[in-house]
């Protein structure tokens, strides 16, 4: 049988560091404040003119590429998830793709919030399986530096998100040891403006309410933050458990969780129900903030970096975001 691996990774965060002190020049808050509440204690915005999601994306790829020892003309599709792409269309993964010089293969281009690196790699692992593809890469890049609202008033979500990217090479094996072993997927669309962004929507009158859509505050992050927490404590374990029970593993049998970065207090519940140590679980949230799409990648690569993914090791990703959605995946490295 043809199974999937993870063959390389790489990430990109840009120079720019920023401090929650930094965030006092815009509102009011404090590094305590910021720190008591999601644990973060800096993170990373874009360089204007520098940066874009596709070129961060891109610096990504190829050093998850170099580090498969794989040229970029072997990729045969390339599956990016992001929440805020360079343009409203096309996607960015079509900018990365001319980046890259791989014109004629396909992209595929998914929206799934935090979860969406967990989905890309699900599709990958998909297509696989299936021998439709050999060698794909999964990427997860965000800039949300530029539309949250960094005023007293949206320092509830301002204080949360970062920029970065994260990359992963998937390739074909035929080793039934190591390889993921499966991913496991959820939505439910009732809690949808429970954490969204109204705008641009395309239901509209006409292109005349544009105004209207800045005026009324229709591009803010709208998060009923309780009702995020109360959903994610609860989804994040039971995914989990999920992906153990289906492969015939207990928790005791992980040997790292790579969650995604939504909050520390989030991170640490999950932690505490597996009943978890401190070394089996993946947090730099403190440094990097919320990436979305981009934070598990990001983890994940700089776990490997520090040894702290090694072969055989049973390696859990698991994530939560708007949708809502949920999402893990189980692989033996």
């Amino acid at each position: 049988m043809t199974y999937s691996k993870i063959t390389g990774l790489g990430y990109y965060v840009p120079d720019t560091v920023v401090t929650n002190d930094d965030l006092t020049q815009y509102m009011e808050t404090s590094d305590a404040w910021i720190q008591e509440r999601t644990g973060i204690k800096e993170r990373r915005y874009f360089t204007y003119g520098k940066d874009t999601n596709a070129s961060m994306a891109t610096a990504a790829s190829r050093m998850a590429l170099e580090r498969a020892g794989v040229d970029a003309k072997a990729v045969d599709l390339i599956v990016y998830a992001t929440i805020t792409p360079d343009y409203f269309f096309p996607g960015s993964g079509f900018l990365m793709q001319r980046e890259l010089g791989l014109n004629g293969i396909g992209v595929i281009d998914i929206r799934d919030q935090c979860s969406g690196f967990v989905y890309a790699l699900s599709i990958a692992d998909q297509f696989i399986r299936t021998g439709m593809y050999k060698t794909i890469l999964v990427v997860g890049s965000e800039i949300q530096s530029t539309w949250i609202d960094k005023s007293t008033k949206g320092r509830g979500v301002a204080v949360i998100f970062g920029d970065g990217a994260g990359a992963a090479v998937v390739q074909a094996t035929d080793d039934p040891e190591h390889r993921i072993l499966s991913t496991h997927l959820h939505a439910d669309g009732r809690y949808a403006e429970d954490l969204y962004v109204k705008e641009p929507g395309s239901s509209r009158p006409d292109r005349s309410a544009t105004k209207e859509m800045v005026d009324e505050g229709g591009f803010d992050v709208v998060m009923n933050g309780n009702a995020v927490f109360k959903h994610a404590v609860v989804r994040f374990t039971e995914v989990i458990q999920e992906a153990l029970q289906a492969n015939g593993y207990t928790k005791e049998d992980i040997s790292l969780l790579v969650p995604h970065q939504a909050n520390i207090r989030i991170s640490e519940y999950v932690r505490q129900q597996l009943n978890l140590p401190d070394n089996k679980i993946v947090n730099n949230i403190q440094r990097y903030g919320n990436t979305t799409a981009a934070s598990i990648p990001i983890a994940l690569s700089e776990a490997w970096e520090q040894g702290r993914v090694r072969p055989g090791d049973l390696v859990c990703l698991a994530a939560f975001g708007s949708g809502f959605t949920w999402a893990s995946a189980l692989i033996k490295w």
